[in-house]
């Protein structure tokens, strides 16, 4: 860290999240304080989760004052909430610059799942989704990512009487693109010094970057893969996935290869099925052939329709067809029913309905 970020001489106000443990450490000392003070604040930062240095009580106020003077803590604000019969919840966060973005909590019966954003908006534009249509800003910081975690965490045990069990990157943005503050994030949320969630509890969905796909697995992260796929012929996915060109599906399933040969651990494929896009006898065998590499499970999703367009949920019938010839091929097969129907349950859905009001 240079010099002047831990002397702080500009009048401009940092993000005190930024610091890592040690550089807090270095900047109570750089100040004549006592080193431990850094460990104080970074309890009362990622442990504690508290919104104001007025808070950090076993400070002397005269510490409180100049941390204030200093530093910020540029927390998250759940702007709107929606509840929906079924019981999940969808937030509207907005962060510290005004942008928007959105957290769902799942409940079932044994368990809690947040699934949380990684970028406002997106930059992969699948025209199924509702995010595409928001343009994409930026990626969101670690502290942002944990703080709609930790909200999830507490709506978790204010309405469900449970902490949170499972994590998901599934909202909003590709989460490979915001590589490293998606992983930071993790580090935090995993930690004993933040949430202590366990890494075997978050799923990592991901539209399939292959590149980034390896270096997970190079990086031996612990946490699961799930790759939203939604077609195995690459006509199709790249008529509804266009990056599907630049990444086709040969060098996806390379990808994929690498990573079970590095971690040993089953692939989830995400899977909707359309009708008159991927409904017919031919793309289940397609799926078939792109799966049988590798232990995995094909998760098919019910689909929340963004609007009346092209996307529109195919019959039972070729869900029937999808689940009897996955099975028959020995993989995992498991049908998701929607959530949220009453609510703007979508990824990208609340938060097109919340900035179009503003």
């Amino acid at each position: 860290m240079p010099a002047e970020w831990l002397e702080l001489t500009m009048n401009e106000k940092r993000d005190i999240r930024a610091l890592s443990k040690e550089e807090l450490r270095t900047f109570f000392k750089n100040k004549g304080d006592q080193a431990f003070r850094g460990n104080q604040v970074y309890e009362w930062l990622w442990q504690k989760g508290v919104h104001s240095f007025e808070a950090m009580t076993n400070l002397p106020k005269a510490t409180r004052e100049m941390l204030d003077k200093h530093f910020v803590i540029n927390h998250i604000k759940v702007d709107v909430m929606q509840r929906s019969d079924d019981g999940t919840i969808k937030n509207a966060v907005r962060l510290h610059d005004g942008l928007l973005v959105e957290s769902v909590l799942i409940p079932t019966d044994t368990r809690t799942t947040a699934c949380v954003s990684s970028q406002v908006g997106c930059s992969l534009n699948c025209s199924f989704c509702a995010t595409a249509r928001l343009k994409r800003m930026r990626n969101l910081l670690p502290d942002e990512i944990f703080d709609q975690v930790r909200v999830i965490d507490e709506q978790s045990k204010a309405f469900f009487g449970r902490p949170l069990s499972n994590i998901v990157f599934m909202g909003m943005g590709e989460p490979l693109m915001n590589y490293n503050n998606v992983l930071k994030a993790i580090d935090k949320i995993t930690s004993a010094e933040g949430l202590g969630m366990s890494a075997k509890r978050i799923t990592l969905s991901t539209s399939g970057v292959p590149k980034l796909i390896k270096k997970m697995a190079d990086d031996e992260v612990k946490f699961k893969l799930a790759v939203s796929l939604h077609s195995a012929i690459d006509s199709v996915r790249t008529s509804i996935m266009p990056f599907n060109e630049q990444f086709p599906l040969s060098e996806l399933r390379e990808a994929l290869q690498y990573w079970y040969q590095k971690t040993k651990n089953r692939i989830t494929y995400e899977y909707v099925v359309w009708k008159g896009i991927n409904d017919q006898r031919k793309d289940v065998e397609a799926l078939i052939k792109f799966c049988k590499f590798a232990p995995s499970k094909v998760n098919l999703i019910e689909y929340n329709p963004i609007d009346d367009g092209q996307f529109q949920q195919a019959d039972s019938r070729a869900l029937t067809l999808y689940q009897t010839m996955l099975e028959e091929a020995g993989i995992t097969v498991t049908v998701r029913h929607s959530r949220g129907k009453d609510i703007d349950a979508a990824c990208g859905q609340l938060a097109n309905k919340t900035v179009n009001s503003r």
